[in-house]
């Protein structure tokens, strides 16, 4: 590579680089494995060291990653919060070693330690503590500066908010989720369909650096300490020593530490935790080597970036290969079908991995998966197998392709994926996948409202089987419900009374209720308001339906084929039995004055809240809605209006005062 070759390369990979650095640290959404990057990395370290010239203050190899997150204060790190060199063979390790005991030697140093600790997988933080308390912490943000974040880490159980000494101390941990945990919050998502966090790192990263602190509270979020930045009036000669005081003082300290003579026995605690890896609850990415005579150390100093006094080893991503036995579809709670691979068992980074979710239809084409492959299977973030590549050299030709199932796997129902979604769904509303969240959604206030079905309570009608569907909600009995708590009458009682005042409901709450895809609170009214009884819309055709106003034709064919289901029809007929209202009971309105005429609401009343407005506007022939646009006839102002009084005042819009609105609807 001559250097024109090698300036323009350096420029890619510092381009590269920057922008994956960006989405891992500071988006906390990586798009390339850490072993990816480090190699990108590697790469720039080594065409930089080949061509000095090129070298730029900007380059990562230069400095630490990370910016400070939009909406945190900053805080400037007294000690800054380093990097660490990234190596990935003994014989790295072993230069290292040279250079250190090269520098011992000229300081008349006889012998160097070595303390080896696992290198956790999180996001570093720095805690401050004036006379013992916790005053402050902060995130590493680029090294010098970082963001304050003490409110969030006040919600770490872990983090003491007092130490057994009155000391002022800043020490630096390592803030992650367990292996555990992090498997259960993205079961949830999964169940939920949220995006799945793409590692465990990642996952403590966001909740760290949520702006509010109530949301970090509700992640399990834990740390580890591992060195001291700062401390007055006390003075160490080990890092070791440190470790063992940090401890003492109440400090959740990194549990894997091993002192070691000399660089061999380093080198066995480096393959030990490799070893054992598999076996801790923590996620790590690696050991850390560090030199353990603290006065050393000051002599070795640093760069700008990184300690000289320790490195970082790397454990390579294992992979091994297996046979794609067969792919099965679960169904989750939402009614996303997920394809997953039923595998030849096989053991990777120390556990036997035997299954893996394929995520979807549009992954399994990207891979060219067919049952009966050979694949190669890699543990992502040390936590998820993953199926990384198809060896297709081994094809038999007595593989076979994979369909996603036409109907649902659990209660046959059709299922369905619409244009634009990756996600495969049953469309039966009495699947039993799927009936937890129906019924939560079923007795919500802007549905039924049907006051004190709580999940947790309905989880328990669910566990003793006393619903199986949710038409069953209208026959519970008194005795069945009052057994769900201690001294339970009152509650049974008041939620008796509340499913039978459900009963009554407008039909408009009865179409929402029903969880029709696409058919939310504003639609469910319309179509109440049009239909007058559930039979009529019941009987609406396709293209009836896609000639009323907001609805079109992708909605329109989401409510025929809905009403259409064998399982929507049995629903009604239950409901109808059960003597739950089917009909609009909205009277006829004969003033329309706002016929024709498009509003939207922005900022706060005083009167009225915006339902309220929204409600008065519809029932007198108008329509709201969320944006301004050159159809748009009134904006509704109220107090601390925004960027929506702002965009019409440009478009010429005509803006309404509440009391002018007031005046309208008399």
């Amino acid at each position: 590579m001559n250097k024109t070759e090698a300036k323009k390369r350096i420029e890619e990979l510092r381009k590269k680089t920057e922008y994956y650095a960006k989405k891992y640290y500071d988006d906390d959404k990586p798009e390339i494995s850490d072993f990816e990057y480090d190699m990108l990395m590697v790469e720039l370290r080594n065409l930089e060291k080949q061509y000095p010239e090129f070298i730029s203050k900007d380059s990562l190899t230069q400095k630490v990653g990370g910016h400070v997150k939009e909406g945190f204060q900053k805080v400037t790190h007294e000690v800054p919060l380093q990097s660490l060199q990234d190596v990935f063979s003994f014989e790295e390790v072993e230069e290292f070693d040279e250079r250190i005991r090269k520098q011992a030697e000229e300081n008349g140093i006889k012998e160097v330690k070595y303390v080896v600790e696992t290198k956790i997988d999180g996001l570093s933080a720095a805690l401050e503590y004036k006379q013992g308390k916790f005053v402050r912490g902060a995130t590493r943000g680029n090294g010098l500066i970082g963001e304050d974040v003490t409110e969030n880490l006040k919600t770490v159980k872990t983090i003491p908010m007092e130490l057994t000494d009155k000391i002022d101390i800043t020490v630096r941990g390592e803030v992650f989720i367990s292996k555990q945990d992090f498997e259960k919050m993205n079961q949830e998502r999964e169940e939920n369909e949220e995006e799945l966090f793409a590692n465990a790192r990642n996952a403590a990263a966001g909740s760290l650096r949520q702006l509010d602190s109530k949301i970090t509270a509700k992640r399990p979020l834990d740390i580890y300490i591992f060195n001291v930045q700062k401390i007055e009036g006390k003075t160490f000669h080990s890092h070791f020593e440190e470790l063992e005081y940090l401890s003492e003082l109440g400090f959740n300290v990194n549990p894997v530490r091993i002192p070691c003579k000399n660089i061999k026995e380093a080198e066995k605690a480096i393959e030990k935790i490799g070893e054992d890896r598999e076996k801790l609850t923590f996620g790590i990415d690696g050991a850390v080597v560090k030199v353990d005579d603290l006065h050393f150390r000051e002599i070795l100093g640093s760069t700008i970036k990184v300690p000289r006094w320790a490195v970082a080893y790397k454990y390579p991503p294992e992979k091994k290969e297996t046979i794609l036995k067969d792919i099965i579809c679960q169904v989750g709670r939402t009614g996303v079908i997920t394809p997953m691979a039923i595998l030849e068992p096989v053991k990777v980074a120390g556990s036997t991995i035997s299954k893996t979710t394929l995520h979807n239809e549009d992954f399994i084409k990207e891979k060219d998966l067919k049952i009966g492959d050979t694949v190669v299977i890699q543990k992502a973030g040390d936590v998820i197998p993953e199926i990384v590549e198809v060896i297709k050299e081994k094809r038999t030709g007595k593989e076979q392709d994979f369909e996603m199932p036409k109907v649902c796997p659990v209660c046959g129902a059709p299922t369905i994926r619409e244009e634009g979604e990756a996600a495969v769904r049953c469309t039966g509303i009495e699947c039993p996948a799927k009936l937890f969240r129906n019924l939560v959604h079923f007795v919500s206030r802007e549905a039924m409202d049907i006051s004190g079905l709580g999940e947790n309570i309905i989880q328990q009608l669910l566990d003793r089987n006393l619903i199986k569907n949710i038409a069953d909600i209208y026959t519970l009995k008194f005795e069945d419900i009052a057994s769900l708590k201690k001294n339970g009458k009152k509650f049974a009682q008041n939620l008796v009374d509340s499913i039978e005042r459900s009963k009554q409901n407008d039909l408009s709450k009865l179409i929402t209720a029903l969880g029709i895809r696409h058919v939310g609170v504003k639609a469910s009214k319309m179509l109440a308001k049009k239909y007058k009884t559930m039979d009529n819309l019941m009987h609406a055709s396709y293209d009836e339906l896609s000639m009323i106003d907001d609805i079109g034709p992708i909605v329109a064919n989401s409510i025929r084929e809905f009403f259409l289901e064998d399982q929507t029809i049995d629903l009604i007929n239950k409901l109808k039995i059960a003597g739950v209202n089917m009909k609009s009971l909205e009277e006829e309105n004969e003033d329309n004055r706002f016929e024709g005429k498009t509003f939207v609401l922005t900022g706060s009343l005083e009167d009225f809240t915006r339902n309220e407005a929204s409600e008065i506007i519809e029932r007198l022939g108008g329509k709201t809605s969320g944006t301004v646009s050159k159809k748009t006839d009134y904006v509704l102002a109220g107090e601390d209006a925004g960027s929506k009084l702002t965009k019409a005042q440009n478009l010429g819009v005509t803006i309404i005062t509440e009391t002018e609105f007031k005046e309208m609807i008399k």
